[in-house]
């Protein structure tokens, strides 16, 4: 099948010593991959995204602080968070993945479409600072810190999120696009525990998480709960590594998970697979133990947006 050659390659790559692994990943994404091509309006979406769920329970993003767990290719979540007017954006990643050449491609994108642009972000663009971005990238020089201190991010790579080092109550949100799926639950709670402290007392957590088994999206054979079916030890022998790793946690264990972390859901906005609530209501799919207890509503839930407050 498709996704296992792609788990195999990814398995193999991850085994080369980091410095080789990384690049190696990197241009296999590049030729094959979702990198292929480059485009910013999903990224950029999903900042547009957290700031509107900032929005509607009350708060006021702009001249705010922002941490965003995972950072990725390209800050393409913290330029949307810039654009529409926060003061400042810490971003944090495991891996050192920031690509100077994506970003460039990126800021071409968008210097090419201000009209798509302003359509995207609407009343909520900062002009002022588009036309700021637009002229930057239009320079022939193009360098990476200075697009970071440009769009007022701060990169910290590598960088564990469960310990940031940033001073206590210094940030007023704590983000993540599809990111926490890729976390061991262990150092969830870790993360979700620093993030209590270096928050301000009034401050959100904003979190997109994806429940998908992320290769049903390049193999259409499979379905996006094709990962339910295999044990713990088998699918770590499938995807135990750093660039295919997924918890496979659904919906109702992170509610848990945040709320035994000290926190108090405000909003969780749900996603349902109706494909997938028929193929379960068949009773064609086999479910793993681990997850055959759930109910085919939690089992249908493709993914969530997660707002929540630490209660103390």
């Amino acid at each position: 099948m498709r996704w296992k050659f792609k788990a195999a390659m990814q398995k193999m790559t991850s085994l080369l010593p980091p410095s080789v692994s990384y690049e190696t990943y990197f241009r296999i994404q590049r030729l094959f991959g979702t990198l292929k091509k480059i485009c910013p309006i999903d990224g950029l979406r999903a900042g547009i995204d957290a700031w509107t769920r900032i929005k509607e329970n009350g708060f006021d993003p702009a001249g705010k602080v922002f941490l965003e767990v995972g950072t990725g290719r390209v800050p393409l979540v913290p330029m949307a968070y810039w654009l529409m007017g926060a003061e400042k954006i810490i971003t944090v990643d495991l891996n050192p993945y920031l690509k100077a050449e994506l970003i460039r491609e990126s800021l071409n994108y968008i210097r090419k479409n201000m009209d798509e642009m302003r359509g995207l972000f609407g009343p909520l663009l900062v002009e002022k600072r588009l036309e700021e971005l637009i002229c930057f990238a239009g320079k022939s020089i193009f360098q990476t810190s200075a697009f970071l201190e440009l769009c007022r991010i701060e990169y910290i790579a590598p960088r564990d999120a469960a310990d940031t080092k940033l001073p206590s109550a210094s940030i007023d949100f704590h983000t993540s696009y599809a990111v926490l799926e890729h976390v061991a639950p262990f150092t969830l709670k870790k993360i979700i525990s620093e993030g209590n402290r270096i928050i301000k007392g009034n401050g959100l957590f904003v979190h997109r998480i994806d429940y998908n088994d992320h290769f049903s999206l390049d193999d259409k054979a499979i379905p996006p709960i094709n990962f339910l079916q295999y044990s713990d030890d088998e699918w770590e022998r499938y995807a135990g590594n750093r660039y295919t790793y997924v918890n496979r946690l659904r919906h109702d264990d992170y509610i848990r998970l945040f709320q035994a972390a000290g926190q108090r859901i405000l909003s969780a906005e749900t996603y349902d697979d109706k494909n997938v609530t028929e193929l379960l209501a068949s009773g064609a799919f086999r479910l793993d133990r681990r997850f055959e207890q759930k109910s085919i509503g939690v089992l249908s839930i493709s993914g969530a947006w997660i707002v929540s407050q630490r209660t103390g």
